[in-house]
């Protein structure tokens, strides 16, 4: 397998520090407001690059964060006349619905940076001790120069930073040693949530605060550190420093960035009408259409979002569920076709025939190429086109008198390859009656026993599947949505 890595520049064999082991941390979203579609993007690509990993056979940690302390929350905090805790936690609530409906599985661990306070703390009183951050009245900033290989991952020479993008330089320089030095703690100001410190009651800058939480839930060293290529500097670049100068080790082995999502050719703003959450996205079209779209491109090139696009991977996604309702109707020909009749070709051992044998084994090498577009890079616009190729072998080659045997073979693989890139083309089947009755009677009994995270689970699944539980005098009832 070979990764492209943005500190080498190219793509390099994929080697794991532990055996069989991935440790992966994605920067998350700063949660203000609900996601919107180019925050989408890393996490569906990232997601699919996980399931890929474990496809594979590595055990996966993966940690992706949410930043829940942060001008913007403060902002809409102050805003609404609320807490900055209650608009985080509202918006992580609404960033998981969004992420459980494009099918993002939960990461091992979602940090919360407010939770990790102490370890930021200490992370910088390290930096102070070592000499690569100086306290100046209270807020804490570090020694960029003093790092020698800052720069290194996204390629930029500090003296033309300096000296050509005036931009790039935070308030309060003049207290500063050097214009380039960032900020690591900084003192509250009035209705802002503050902690104490060393240095003043304040909070942590946006840098430090992925270093450490990668630091406590996968180590000083981990495989892979991933997100948006607008994170490349000054976010990621920071963390390298803080974290090679905490722990005098390097940070992560493979950097790996999406491209960036434009919308009509256009980059995605609020100011030019062309900001979409996922949300508004999902009103329109099938959660999993957005995620085909998402891996139609390789997660390096530039997206660009339309509603022909959209369009189109909607039809794509179609035709692959159809093959795959196709076939499982071809099973349920077969089967009472073979009810009627004993009559047919001589079946072998594997309940196919001869022939059928020799078609199946033809069909391996689909996986095959599936394996190698994702090997290559994690290519998914490629590993679709061999979804694609193994649709047309179906639609072209079985039909009701084929044996169930081969029918199911290709029906799992079309299915078990979708899976792979996080994409459901199976129908979801309705619950019975006598089902919901029976789950029913089973979170009442949980309930009683005051086990409530089971009736909490069930409640939940019923929900998922449109049904809705009503708690009388009577009894519960229930109807489907």
């Amino acid at each position: 397998m070979r990764v492209y890595n943005t500190l080498s520049k190219r793509k390099e064999e994929f080697v794991t520090l532990e055996p069989g082991k991935v440790k992966m941390y994605v920067c998350g979203p700063t949660v203000y407001n609900l996601i919107h579609i180019g925050n989408a993007r890393p996490m569906i690509v990232f997601d699919t690059v996980r399931r890929y990993l474990e496809h594979k056979g590595y055990e996966v940690n993966y940690v992706s964060n949410f930043t829940d302390v942060d001008d913007k929350i403060i902002a809409k905090a102050n805003e609404e006349g609320v807490s900055s805790q209650e608009i985080s936690e509202r918006y992580i609530a609404e960033c998981q619905k969004d992420m459980e409906a494009l099918n993002v599985r939960p990461a091992t661990t979602h940090p919360r940076a407010t939770q990790e306070i102490d370890g930021m703390i200490a992370m910088i009183q390290t930096l102070v001790d070592k000499g690569y951050a100086y306290d100046v009245d209270g807020t804490v900033y570090f020694r960029t120069r003093k790092f020698q290989e800052y720069g290194k991952l996204s390629h930029k020479n500090l003296d033309d930073l300096r000296s050509g993008n005036r931009s790039l330089l935070v308030t309060g320089e003049d207290q500063k040693e050097d214009p380039l030095d960032f900020v690591l703690w900084k003192p509250k100001k009035e209705g802002e949530p503050s902690w104490p410190s060393p240095w003043s009651d304040g909070r942590p800058g946006w840098h430090i605060e992925c270093s450490v939480m990668s630091k406590k839930y996968l180590g000083e060293q981990i495989d892979i550190h991933a997100g948006g290529e607008d994170l490349i500097f000054p976010h990621h670049e920071n963390e390298i420093a803080q974290s090679e100068c905490c722990n005098g080790k390097e940070f992560a082995k493979y950097w790996l960035h999406n491209a960036f999502l434009n919308i009509d050719n256009r980059k995605m703003s609020k100011s030019l009408g062309n900001f979409f959450t996922v949300r508004e996205i999902l009103e329109k079209y099938d959660p999993q259409v957005l995620r085909f779209f998402m891996l139609s491109a390789h997660y390096r090139s530039p997206l660009n979002f339309s509603a022909d696009l959209m369009e189109a991977a909607k039809n794509g996604l179609d035709r692959i569920r159809n093959a795959v309702s196709n076939l499982k109707y071809l099973m349920d020909c077969g089967a009472k076709a073979a009810e009627a009749s004993d009559c047919g070709a001589q079946e072998t051992a594997s309940g196919m025939t001869i022939a059928e044998e020799g078609l199946l084994a033809g069909m391996k090498g689909y996986e095959e190429k599936f394996d190698e577009a994702m090997d290559d890079d994690f290519n998914t616009a490629d590993a679709i086109a061999v979804i694609f190729e193994l649709v047309k072998f179906a639609n072209s080659n079985l039909t009701s008198e084929n044996s169930r045997a081969l029918l199911q073979a290709v029906y799992d693989e079309i299915v078990s390859l979708s899976d792979i890139l996080g994409l459901i083309v199976e129908e979801k089947e309705d619950l019975l009656d006598a089902d919901i009755e029976a789950l029913i009677e089973e979170r009442q009994a949980a309930r009683k026993a005051k086990n409530f995270a089971r009736a909490d689970e069930i409640r939940n699944l019923l929900a998922e599947q449109g049904i809705t539980l009503l708690d009388t005098r009577e009894g519960v009832k229930w109807k489907r949505a």
